[in-house]
């Protein structure tokens, strides 16, 4: 059996997420006006009906974030944007807050359990899977292991990050910015605390570690590593990055489909890619050319090292390019690394007293730069980094992809055959049948008795088959060598009762042979006539639907009885079961009247509310495989170090706990 295999991205905005399916994304993910775990990211109703048509048009899917927790007074809100929304063409809601099962159960909208519902374990999957989620995201510090593990126990679709921003919290019970400054992350209006600069200070007050970002993480990098995901069952492969430019989403989403190509490329009886049309020029991609912190792949391979962090670098630093030797003014001299070329206008990085500092090279010769003015703080021995290349920006604007749908032609001329859309034809006409990569197929007739027959019939050939093989609109048409058939009389055009992509189909049939000429006599036709034969055909095929792929596929289990139109087989339906899962606490986000009755109906016998109405006394405010311990060689149990005793982490006269939980290797944050 085939798996099919979905790159899925990021968009900010409209333009943002037509670039991505212009990169090579089978589906995006894009926020609505409201309710969004990125405030800054919103878009109008308007502009999602937008994007999802054009995306459709390659079989892609639009995903839209509605994955705030939310209140009682912002319920009807909700409700009428879901539908509006559904109204729209999304394929699909992504959601944390259990009140959605409430709101949409009378759409047939697949709902997809965001990462911020805390999926870490198969029973908790299992749980979200029965409450009819078709699809999970687990947390992003998970091993292969533990995702095979959570594909073993669901028979709905697993989506896992493979790139971008870590957040150090396991996702959707960080409570940190929500504490410090009233601002939740389950709402969509965190701080980042985790890049803010602390000291590390033990019981005594002694200062271990001064002014660092010591629960900043890397940037997440798993381009290597696609097909041990897909191996582990994994279908939908997550770019991070609502908030991230035009020139982040274009590289990112480009190298990974191609690296998705290559793995469909390598196992082709194995995978094939979630949507079709695929780009057929542009720029090169390069991940290190675009927003990073560093990169790690954290925990996929079940171990623990020390480069998770970046604690020197919470923002954007870019790539190595050399050590300063020589600063003079606003002129500076560099040591250059091998193979790095500068050019002007390129955005140059350092580290000085704790903060990444940017300037821009106005002009770049060889190893000098010159800037418009000195920069503060640069001095010679620094390492120098480039966080924004000239070169590169320059590629891919003047280089941008373009995704094009492969449809293969049929071309018949003849003076006797029986009309397929008009009731009289003349005797003489071109009959072209088009096939659509995606399955559709058009066709169409141009009279072509008006024109005298070709003295040069091996030119003509070729004219007509230069013509025809370019593209119309997003197609790329292509007419095969040149055969000699009839007409199959038993044809007779398009199969009325097509809607949509056979499932059984694999491509094209194997008997189409491209172009037969039954009289063997081409007439001299112009370009403009076939050019016009292009365009009708683009028309005949945007008349009809592209062709959709469904996703992960096992073996049938019980469905849940949801009203979806794409219900994918599910796990039986989800009970409470432990003593306790009966007690729900504030890790659950519970926030309003909806989320707390489906808990109740599922056997709970108490449930606290969110953090965020509560600010419970005394609660866990962050917990994470990430550890400030072990990360600086300070682990009693895996490194053999001392015991400090007790730490914590200042931030402007703040204090937090930090607490070591040894037996599952995770750090907490705490108040203090």
């Amino acid at each position: 059996m085939q798996h099919t295999l979905e790159l899925l991205a990021p968009a900010r905005n409209l333009s943002i997420g037509i670039a991505a399916i212009d990169c090579g994304a089978d589906a995006v993910y894009i926020a609505g006006p409201a309710f969004g775990a990125r405030q800054a990211a919103g878009n109008s109703v308007e502009d999602i009906r937008a994007l999802c048509t054009y995306a459709h048009r390659y079989g892609a899917r639009i995903f839209v974030t509605v994955n705030t927790i939310l209140y009682d007074s912002e319920l009807e809100e909700a409700r009428e944007l879901v539908h509006e929304l559904a109204a729209a063409g999304v394929d699909a809601l992504i959601v944390q807050d259990f009140a959605l099962l409430e709101l949409c159960k009378d759409l047939s909208l697949p709902l997809h359990a965001s990462t911020q519902c805390a999926i870490r374990t198969p029973e908790r999957a299992a749980f979200l899977e029965g409450l009819g989620f078709s699809r999970v995201v687990p947390e992003r510090q998970l091993s292969l292991a533990e995702i095979r593990a959570i594909r073993g126990a669901v028979g709905c679709e697993i989506e896992c990050f493979v790139h971008g921003a870590l957040c150090v919290c396991y996702s959707g019970n960080c409570y940190l910015s929500e504490y410090i400054d009233g601002r939740s992350a389950n709402r969509g209006a965190c701080i980042q605390a985790c890049r803010s600069r602390y000291d590390l200070v033990d019981a005594a007050g002694k200062v271990l570690v001064r002014d660092k970002a010591l629960l900043s993480l890397r940037d997440f990098n798993l381009l290597h590593r696609l097909e041990d995901l897909a191996e582990a069952g994994v279908c939908s492969f997550k770019i991070e990055g609502r908030l991230k430019s035009l020139s982040y989403v274009r590289n990112a989403v480009r190298a990974y489909s191609m690296a998705l190509d290559g793995l469909v490329a390598r196992h082709p009886d194995r995978y094939r890619r979630a949507s079709f049309g695929r780009v057929t020029e542009g720029f090169r991609p390069d991940l290190n050319k675009t927003f990073q912190r560093g990169y790690t792949e954290l925990y996929l391979d079940g171990r623990r090292e020390r480069n998770w962090s970046s604690a020197d670098a919470p923002k954007s630093i870019g790539e190595p390019v050399g050590s300063v030797r020589i600063v003079r003014g606003a002129q500076v001299e560099l040591d250059l690394l091998p193979g790095i070329r500068l050019r002007n206008g390129d955005g140059f990085a350092f580290l000085a007293g704790g903060e990444v500092i940017g300037f821009r090279g106005d002009v770049c010769e060889g190893r000098l730069i010159r800037c418009n003015r000195p920069v503060e703080g640069l001095r010679a021995g620094m390492r120098l980094f480039r966080n924004i290349s000239a070169e590169f920006e320059k590629e891919m604007d003047s280089q941008p992809c373009r995704r094009m749908l492969s449809v293969q032609l049929d071309v018949l001329i003849s003076s006797d055959l029986p009309p397929v859309i008009s009731s009289e034809v003349e005797k003489s006409v071109m009959r072209v049948t088009a096939h659509s990569e995606d399955g559709r197929i058009a066709e169409a007739d141009f009279p072509t008795a008006g024109f005298p027959i070709a003295d040069n019939q091996q030119r003509m050939q070729e004219i007509l088959l230069g013509q025809l093989s370019k593209t119309s609109g997003h197609y790329s048409f292509t007419v095969k060598e040149p055969s000699f058939r009839g007409l199959d009389p038993s044809f007779h055009g398009l199969d009325p009762s097509f809607h949509g992509l056979d499932p059984s189909f694999h491509g094209l049939d194997p008997s189409f042979h491209g172009l037969s000429v039954e009289s063997k006599r081409l007439p001299l036709l112009k370009a403009a006539f076939l050019n016009d034969i292009r365009r009708r055909m683009a028309e005949l095929l945007d008349a009809q639907p592209c062709g959709r792929l469904p996703l992960y596929q096992i073996s049938p289990l019980p469905s849940v009885g949801r009203n979806d139109r794409t219900a994918t087989p599910s796990a039986p339906s989800p009970v409470i079961s432990s003593e306790v899962e009966k007690s729900v606490t504030y890790k659950e986000n519970v926030a309003n009247a909806l989320s707390r009755t489906t808990y109740k109906r599922l056997g709970a016998a108490s449930v606290e509310p969110a953090y965020e109405l509560s600010h419970k006394a005394g609660a866990e405010l962050m917990r994470s495989r990430y550890c400030i311990r072990y990360e600086l060689g300070l682990c009693p149990r895996h490194q053999g170090a001392r015991d400090t005793g007790p730490l914590f982490l200042l931030n402007n006269g703040r204090r937090l706990a930090l607490h070591f939980h040894c037996a599952t290797c995770e750090m907490t944050v705490d108040e203090a």
